[in-house]
């Protein structure tokens, strides 16, 4: 049927797009944000979380961060040493390269660097992560488990089965393997265990300082998932792994022979949590 000239397209959204107007806001934005702090800082997130990031934010409301929008926000810094609106700030600018922030404040360097290196928090794996360590889980009942939940777990591929009304696995089974993509059943089998696998972190790439002008890398390492204690409590079972430089601590504090200490090291031992459930 042919369309007819009359017809007219109403939106009923409210949302407004975004649109020239949109990007010209964020230029100023960013070039008035340029005039009142005294160092730009481009960073990289690690396992990224909207709610984590938030709380970076708030943290640090003094500053100001950017995400997003790298060729708008290249633009406002300036892509050449013609255009740009202060020494040094195209060298910058060109680094707007894939998934990077930008955080202006006036805090020193030394400041942000040790802030950042300190902070990270840990959350659930999900779907597409590397599992950091091999969980295994052994013959025997899941008594943490309530008997509603075991259909879903056999939806995961659990082999498990009820058994005088306790989830129970029927034979051994290895949830994940170290360094392999989790896929998302072995993501949420991970989640009802509780075992965090991911952490969300932030890594400082690179700092414009306008007093000099200069445009220096940082070469802050990036943090791998290493947690200095993992507890996993099935029954009355702990099973904790702690790093090296926490060995001596933990066998103080447990009266336990520092040689007792179970230790993950990433250089010569590798990492696996196996799982014992209590036979009844």
């Amino acid at each position: 049927m042919p369309k007819s000239k009359r017809d007219k397209r109403v939106s009923l959204t409210q949302t407004k797009k975004g649109g020239l107007e949109a990007k010209q806001s964020l230029v100023e934005e960013v070039r008035k944000c340029v005039n009142l702090y005294d160092r730009i800082f481009l960073f990289s997130v690690c396992n990224m979380r909207n709610s984590k990031l938030k709380e970076v934010r708030n943290a640090w409301k003094h500053s100001r961060f950017f995400f997003g929008k790298n060729k708008v926000m290249a633009l406002a810094l300036g892509r050449s040493q013609e255009t740009e609106v202060m020494t040094g700030l195209y060298k910058l600018s060109n680094k707007l390269i894939n998934e990077v922030g930008v955080l202006f404040t006036n805090k020193t360097k030394e400041e942000v660097i040790d802030w950042f290196d300190k902070y990270s928090e840990h959350d659930y794996a999900r779907t597409g992560n590397l599992a950091t360590s091999t969980v295994e889980l052994d013959e025997g009942p899941l008594t943490q488990f309530s008997h509603a939940i075991e259909p879903h777990l056999r939806q995961l591929g659990l082999p498990v089965a009820l058994k005088k009304g306790i989830v129970t696995m029927l034979q051994p089974y290895t949830v994940c393997k170290e360094q392999e993509k989790l896929t998302s059943e072995q993501a949420k089998i991970l989640k009802l265990l509780k075992i965090v696998m991911a952490q969300f972190s932030i890594q400082l790439k690179w700092v414009w300082d306008k007093k000099s002008g200069d445009c220096e890398e940082l070469n802050t390492p990036e943090k791998g998932v290493v947690f200095n204690k993992v507890r996993v409590t099935m029954d009355d079972q702990v099973y904790d792994y702690v790093e090296p430089e926490m060995k001596e601590n933990v066998a103080e504090k447990e009266n336990m022979d520092v040689e007792n200490v179970p230790v993950l090291n990433k250089s010569n031992v590798r990492r696996s949590l196996r799982i014992k459930n209590k036979s009844h």
